[in-house]
């Protein structure tokens, strides 16, 4: 395993808490405000549940980015741990490919937030919403690095569960990493079950959206996604809203949209994106070494599935019945006279 790979996940979710203090949220922080010892600099992002702020550590002058909850979630014991889990994990993974977390002693917290590195850039979502155009060499330098890094994380049992562009981070050092561990699964954490499917619907296998357990190749399909979108700016089975129960039938293929795409790509893209996940990768491993050769070793297409075995074909099912039993009729009425 390259150093660079390299993850270690150590202890328990009941060892890092095992006589701790309960903490209550920070209020809602503006620029100059002080929580604990770092002074907040901006709000970098937040979403219904949480907050993430630009931190000054002002012992050392260095920036963080401080995780924490909206304070109308203040007594909301749920997400309170589901926080906790989420520090917990973050601390055990030490990779390049993740931000990696400042180890706080309890005296020096007074609030329930956690904090990671800081790293200058912009997430490929927001690259997308500014117009930033990536060639094939692109998407496929950024899926090579994606994939190692959901390859040191699948060595340890851990799944993302919500891969996409808003959640991986191009920082201004060019390295790409992965964000946000909030819905992640790991078999060594003591955590509750989250309710309903977590996720992001566009990016989730189809299994998921079915009520299967996440898995390996779930992650790999939400990658598959990911590069596709970065390419197209569309979806392979078209864009999904929550609660919506989609049919899957083949996806389109990305050189609809991108001409330019090479045609090893676009084949590894659709076996990545194959509705039935015995068709796709088994493995990250296997994902990074057809990234990694591309034309020098390009895959066979996949086989189409036929027409009435597809989900969602019932209306041609009912259809090719009928026209079956006219095709029936008409020949027995010819023979009876």
């Amino acid at each position: 395993m390259a150093r660079d790979d390299l993850i270690q996940i150590k202890g328990t979710i009941s060892e890092a808490l095992a006589g701790g203090k309960p903490l209550p949220l920070p209020p809602r922080a503006r620029p100059g405000a002080q929580i604990d010892g770092f002074e907040v600099l901006e709000v970098l992002h937040e979403s219904r549940a949480t907050l993430l702020y630009k931190v000054r550590q002002r012992s050392t002058g260095r920036l963080w980015a401080m995780k924490t909850l909206q304070p109308g979630l203040a007594g909301d014991a749920e997400q309170g741990a589901a926080l906790l889990a989420e520090e917990w994990l973050g601390r055990r993974v030490v990779s390049h490919y993740f931000p990696q977390l400042l180890p706080l002693a309890p005296e020096e917290r007074n609030h329930l937030y956690y904090v990671m590195s800081y790293h200058e850039g912009a997430t490929l979502q927001a690259r997308l919403d500014r117009g930033e155009h990536f060639s094939t060499a692109d998407a496929v330098s950024l899926g090579i690095r994606l994939v190692k890094g959901l390859a040191a994380l699948h060595r340890l049992d851990v799944l993302h569960c919500d891969i996409k562009p808003a959640n991986l981070h191009l920082g201004a050092d060019d390295k790409l990493r992965i964000l946000d561990l909030g819905v992640a699964k790991n078999g060594a954490a003591e955590r509750e079950p989250v309710e309903g499917v977590p996720g992001t619907p566009s990016f989730m296998a189809p299994e998921l959206l079915a009520g299967e357990p996440a898995s390996v190749q779930s992650d790999l399909y939400a990658a598959g996604v990911t590069l596709y979108h970065l390419l197209a700016r569309r979806y392979p089975y078209g864009e999904i809203e929550p609660f919506q129960r989609p049919r899957f039938g083949e996806p389109v293929p990305a050189s609809r949209y991108r001409p330019d795409i090479p045609r090893w790509l676009d084949l590894l893209l659709l076996k990545t994106l194959a509705r039935d996940r015995k068709l796709r990768f088994e493995t990250a491993e296997e994902l990074l070494v057809a990234l990694e050769h591309g034309e020098h070793k390009p895959l066979l297409p996949l086989p189409r599935t036929p027409l009435l075995a597809r989900e969602g074909s019932l209306p041609w099912r009912s259809l090719a019945i009928v026209l079956l039993v006219v095709n029936l009729l008409l020949i027995y009425l010819l023979l009876a006279r």
